[in-house]
Order: structure tokens, then C-alpha cells, then sequence
């Protein structure tokens, strides 16, 4: 299968006072079109400084990361904005919904960033992940588990190619980290969308295609 997403010796550090912090050394690593992997490894091992990287987040200090063939890292800061809004879709442990939209709003953020908003598609996936009696509701007046939900609807608002979730149960009980992931999970598949997760949770991390368990900065 084609090959999506590739790092090739990707180092990222980190300044702590007079210390330094090698979090990454030296990951290499691709992922094929369609495919679910996920990052396992102890607190601090950098699973979720490899997510960040992979996508677009942060830059590494030495090697590259490629996406669909090209260097990200190599891109202008507007380009790459563009790569990020268009292919990648993001889910995130702490939700990152804003405060004063309502879900429907929240799901509809990234087609306004890309100057495509579309309210049938957002509709549409609240529909979807079970929130069509909530669309009108503020974060604050929805449960975490729905909160995630709308995360996930809202990632997927673009139909992106690939989808980029931090520890995305973190904040869940183990009865909605299941329902959520299964969730995420049916949307990649029926979508064909590359899914990278993050999770130190390995029964979740076994509903996938494979796990990358990463160990001091390096993927065993």
C-alpha cells in the first residue's frame, strides 16, 4: 500500500534550564494509506512528541517528515497550514472545543478556516456520532463523552485523509473510551482515513491495525 506518512531520523529535543532533554532520537517510521496505528509507550517515552511531529505540529531538529510524498518541514508556514486544514484531522485528550460556539459551530471550524464551511456536512456528522439532539448545546452543557464526540466530528468536518488523536479516552471512563474509540475507529474505516493514536491504554491500542510502542525516544 502506499506509504502516507514517513519520518526519517527525526530527532526532537527539548531546553529544561540547563538541560537537555533528547525526547526523539532518531525515528523512522512510515504508515500506509488506510492504515490505524497506534503509539503505546510509558509516560515520557515521546509518543506524543512523534504525533506532533508526524503532524505538523513540531518541527523536528534534525530529519524529515514526509506526508503524501512531500517534505512537510520544507513547506512555507502557509502551505503547511493549508496540508494541516485539508488532509489532517485532529482529536485531542482535553477536547480543545471553543467555549462560546455550540457543537454544530465547533464541528463547522475547520471549513470556516478553509473558507468552505458546510452546515449539512456538520449536521451530518453529529448525526452520526449520535448528537443530533445537541447541535444547539454549548461545550460546557455536554458530558466529556460528548465533548470527544464532537472532537471527532469536527476532525473529520474536511474529510481529511488523515487523522492525528491524543490520547483521546484520557479524560473518558473505560465504558465512553470504548464507545468513542469504536467510533473513531468505524469513521477510518468507512472513510479509508489514515488514523495515528496515541494512547498508554493497550486493549484500546489492540483495535488497530498495529501498535508502535516507542522506549526512550526510539520505537521497539
Amino acid at each position: 500500500m502506499e506509504t502516507v506518512i514517513a519520518a526519517e531520523g527525526v530527532h526532537r529535543s527539548y531546553e529544561l534550564g540547563k538541560t537537555r532533554l533528547e525526547v526523539l532520537k532518531g525515528v523512522d517510521v512510515e504508515i500506509a494509506a488506510g492504515e490505524h496505528v497506534f503509539l503505546c509507550g510509558a509516560s515520557g517515552a515521546g509518543k506524543t512528541t512523534l504525533m506532533y511531529t508526524l503532524a505538523g505540529l513540531e518541527k523536528p531538529q534534525q530529519g524529515k517528515v514526509m506526508i503524501e510524498g512531500k517534505d512537510l518541514y520544507r513547506m512555507g508556514r502557509a502551505q503547511q497550514a493549508a496540508v494541516r486544514n485539508a488532509r489532517m484531522g485532529y482529536i485531542f485528550q482535553n477536547y480543545y472545543l471553543l467555549p462560546e460556539l455550540t457543537a454544530q459551530e465547533n464541528v463547522m471550524v475547520p471549513g470556516m478556516i478553509g473558507g468552505k464551511a458546510d452546515l449539512d456536512r456538520a449536521n451530518e456528522l453529529l448525526d452520526a456520532v449520535g448528537l443530533s439532539k445537541r447541535r444547539e448545546h454549548l461545550p460546557s452543557e455536554l458530558s466529556g463523552g460528548e465533548q470527544q464526540r464532537v472532537a471527532i466530528a469536527r476532525a473529520l468536518a474536511n474529510g481529511p485523509a488523515m487523522v492525528f488523536a491524543d490520547e483521546p479516552t484520557g479524560n473518558l471512563d473505560s465504558k465512553n473510551g470504548a464507545e468513542v474509540m469504536k467510533l473513531l475507529l468505524g469513521f477510518a474505516g468507512e472513510m479509508k482515513t489514515t488514523l495515528v493514536v496515541v494512547t498508554h491504554d493497550h486493549e484500546l491500542a489492540k483495535m488497530g491495525d498495529r501498535i508502535l510502542t516507542i522506549k526512550d525516544g526510539r520505537i521497539v
